[in-house]
């Protein structure tokens, strides 16, 4: 019998139920992916929106100019500064509010989204918000090509858009931590979570192609790609492994994490690591908010994420148009140069995870990249007005060091609070869990960018002082649990030694 080729025998090697956890791994990495990839392009096209122009003095010689050799023509656009109604002074306000409506939406909607998602098929929920946002998304492109001013058209789509994208994120984590467990969960997630750079750079890359000749095209494209995905979703999510008759994750998982540990005891049963049973996922009813809340960590990361998040976030909308501004580029140019803060990004979710499995230590983990993060913000403000080298070097440890606390709390953090031992199984309480945590970090989502639209006309260097108050903010509220985290370290050593 001739040998088997070494493709067929690799293929061979993995399981079924390996290669489902892997298509699943796959599957929701891309839906969540096209979710980020449509936020995305409102920062590049902010360029478009508004550019810097002539003074009034020459703009009113052409009007007049305009108006005696095309006198059959409509008046006079301003759009030498942009797209109205952004091409007035106060376009950073107007940007702003736009930042505002999307973010406060969607942590308003966060809230009911978890609530809500308990109570539905995973499946047909995520299939219904990326086809509502797919069309949303396009609807703020179709501003362009119907040739609408108006303020209120824009700020409805992004309201609206904001709503629907809730449905992503308590699903997606959901739906993996029912299919991964606690072992090696952070470098697991750390991998996974790069769907959201991965989804900001191909925003970004999508949005900066059509930005400088048909900025609508830069949000119709993203939101058919996410309808598309949508789709996909509904031919093809898998929610739990029972669905498929594939083995829940072994409940004596050598690498149980000792994370949230209450005043009881240091140390997770073993029997409590158990992501989703049969029983915990029919049997059970949904946790209410309240009995959420109640979950030993969920107040203290929930409230970190706020400011991690802000932090995130004001870099999400605002960077393109802070590159544009000192390095003098073009609204192509910055946007392309902006995914190099979500490539560090990636690396920083994937080495927040292994660091955290590794030592065992999330919220030390967490406390150990936000106390980098501040001054290396405040060298990001002083470094980038250098030169494009020295900008390019910060985006990238940046990213890593903003985006890694926030990566891991909104994945590997959320799963373990989601399915802690006070649960007793209840896998549905996950999804509640999940929304609790992202929904108050999406309060300060909506915050940082806000403030940044408040604060920038005063100088870009107070927006930054504004970011590094809110890591270390973040930082003093994990203090309990770092504090708790080493203190359960050093009896388990001492445990040891005797």
């Amino acid at each position: 019998m001739a040998q088997l080729p070494p493709g067929i025998r690799f293929i061979t090697s993995f399981s079924r139920d390996q290669w489902y956890r892997t298509f699943i791994f796959s599957l929701t990495f891309l839906l969540y992916a096209s979710f980020h990839l449509s936020r995305k392009p409102i920062s590049i096209v902010k360029g478009e929106l508004h550019k810097h122009c002539a003074s009034q003095v020459e703009l009113d010689s052409y009007k007049e100019y305009a108006a005696q050799i095309q006198p059959v023509k409509k008046p006079f656009n301003a759009s030498q500064c942009g797209w109205e109604p952004f091409d007035k002074s106060n376009y950073k306000q107007l940007l702003g509010a736009l930042d505002y409506s999307f973010l406060c939406a969607y942590a308003v909607g966060m809230y009911l989204s978890g609530l809500i998602g308990e109570r539905l098929p995973i499946r047909y929920y995520l299939t219904g918000g990326m086809l509502a946002s797919g069309l949303f998304t396009a609807m703020f492109g179709l501003g362009y090509f119907y040739n609408v001013h108006n303020l209120w058209f824009y700020i409805i789509a992004q309201i609206a858009n904001g709503l629907v994208q809730t449905t992503g994120w308590p699903s997606v984590v959901t739906c993996i931590g029912n299919w991964f467990g606690k072992g090696r969960r952070g470098l697991i997630m750390g991998v996974w979570n790069s769907h959201t750079s991965v989804g900001n750079i191909l925003g970004s890359l999508i949005a900066a192609y059509w930005v400088s000749t048909c900025w609508g095209l830069s949000f119709v494209v993203p939101g058919v790609v996410v309808a598309a995905m949508g789709v996909v979703c509904f031919l093809f999510l898998i929610e739990h492994p029972k669905d498929v008759s594939c083995s829940c994750t072994p409940s004596s998982d050598p690498e149980v994490q000792h994370l949230l540990t209450d005043s009881e005891s240091c140390s997770m049963s073993l029997s409590s690591s158990t992501v989703a049973t049969g029983e915990g996922r029919h049997g059970t009813s949904a946790i209410s908010f309240l009995g959420a809340l109640r979950i030993p960590g969920v107040v203290e990361f929930s409230l970190c994420l706020l400011f991690a998040k802000l932090v995130s976030y004001t870099f999400l909308f605002w960077l393109p148009l802070y590159i544009t501004n000192v390095e003098h580029l073009d609204a192509k140019r910055a946007g392309d140069l902006s995914t190099l803060f979500d490539v560090g990004g990636i690396f920083g979710g994937i080495l927040a995870g292994l660091i955290s499995d590794r030592l065992e230590k999330r919220a030390s983990t967490c406390g150990m990249m936000l106390l980098l993060a501040a001054p290396t913000l405040y060298m990001f403000s002083a470094v980038s007005k250098m030169g494009l080298e020295a900008t390019i070097v910060m985006l990238l440890i940046s990213g890593a060091l903003v985006n890694g606390p926030y990566a891991l709390i909104t994945t590997a953090v959320s799963a373990d609070l989601g399915t802690h031992k006070s649960l007793k199984g209840n896998a549905r309480a996950l999804s509640t869990v999940t929304a609790i945590i992202d929904g108050t970090g999406s309060v300060g989502a909506a915050l940082g960018p806000l403030l940044a639209g408040l604060i920038s006309p005063s100088g870009w260097n107070n927006v930054f002082y504004m970011l590094m108050v809110a890591d270390a903010c973040a930082l003093l509220l994990l203090l309990r649990l770092i504090q708790k985290e080493l203190q359960c370290h050093a009896d388990h050593t001492l445990f040891k030694e005797h």
